[in-house]
């Protein structure tokens, strides 16, 4: 609200130690609220000295000016309570985040809305959290695709692709895959199709930034299917997280470190070299 960087760590700290405090009193332990720190901003509060000088005030009222501050008429706070909670509710972000967002984001946005209404904040926020999640779960998985490369063959010679593709022998099957391989969308190596003449399966991974436990079972799956029909597994470009991931996992191992390519020349030139042997 500041154009600044909220402190988290500090935050918490503070809030822990004034939480110790109070209880020292018989206070009630609290959060850290929003209200008081919007109507601090929007009166010209720029520093954490406007949030000290709050508090001392706050509790001079207490200590000796509450018999004065009985005569305040309620329609006055609440008045100035309805003030503060539009200017927390950020209703112009809103309004951007319904014409910009997509539906889902939106569906969120009026569920968290909604909860905190009928029921409370940390209800609200637990609910949103877990909403978000899913979507999120749902928008990495629709990233996640492979796409099987066309050969020479495939192609008529007049065709102006056809001279743009590279050179594979018809034993090798090319597959790239694109996008984080997770639970969420591990089923795409179901996909890796290969005909009889097949001998070598070649899997392009530049594209893949992450993989997990679940996608390494379909992986080795995979690879014994492989086994099952004498076709070799080369791997291409493979990225640092799924390497470490196979690795440890002793699938680099079973598939042969010399069928860990550094780029696809390379693969296809160890491809080559598979059906030659």
């Amino acid at each position: 609200m500041i154009d600044d960087k909220h402190r988290s760590n500090q935050e918490l700290i503070a809030q822990g130690i004034g939480n110790i405090g109070c209880a020292l009193f018989g206070g009630i332990p609290a959060t850290g609220a929003i209200a008081r720190t919007a109507a601090n901003i929007k009166n010209g509060g720029r520093t954490p000295i406007a949030g000290m000088v709050h508090s001392v005030v706050l509790v001079l009222v207490l200590l000796f000016l509450m018999p004065y501050a009985s005569w305040i008429p309620m329609p006055t706070i609440a008045a100035i309570l309805f003030s503060v909670a539009y200017n927390m509710s950020g209703v112009k972000n809103i309004v951007i985040l319904v014409k910009r967002a997509p539906k889902s984001d939106i569906l969120v946005l009026a569920l968290t809305f909604i909860l905190t209404v009928v029921f409370d904040l940390v209800v609200a926020i637990e609910v949103g959290m877990v909403c978000a999640c899913i979507l999120f779960i749902k928008r990495m998985a629709d990233e996640t695709r492979i796409r099987r490369w066309r050969t020479k063959s495939e192609l008529n010679p007049d065709d102006p692709a056809h001279a743009k593709l590279r050179t594979i022998p018809d034993e090798v099957t090319v597959y790239e895959v694109t996008g984080p391989l997770f639970f969420g969308a591990a089923e795409v190596i179901h996909d890796f199709k290969f005909t009889e003449n097949t001998k070598v399966l070649l899997l392009r991974m530049r594209s893949v930034p992450a993989i997990d436990a679940t996608a390494m079972n379909y992986m080795e799956n995979l690879k014994t299917h492989c086994e099952k029909h004498g076709v070799t597994m080369v791997l291409s470009h493979v990225n640092e997280q799924p390497y470490k991931m196979m690795k440890k996992g002793h699938f680099v191992d079973r598939v042969g470190k010399e069928n860990f390519c550094k780029d696809i020349d390379a693969a296809i030139a160890r491809a080559e070299q598979v059906i030659s042997e």
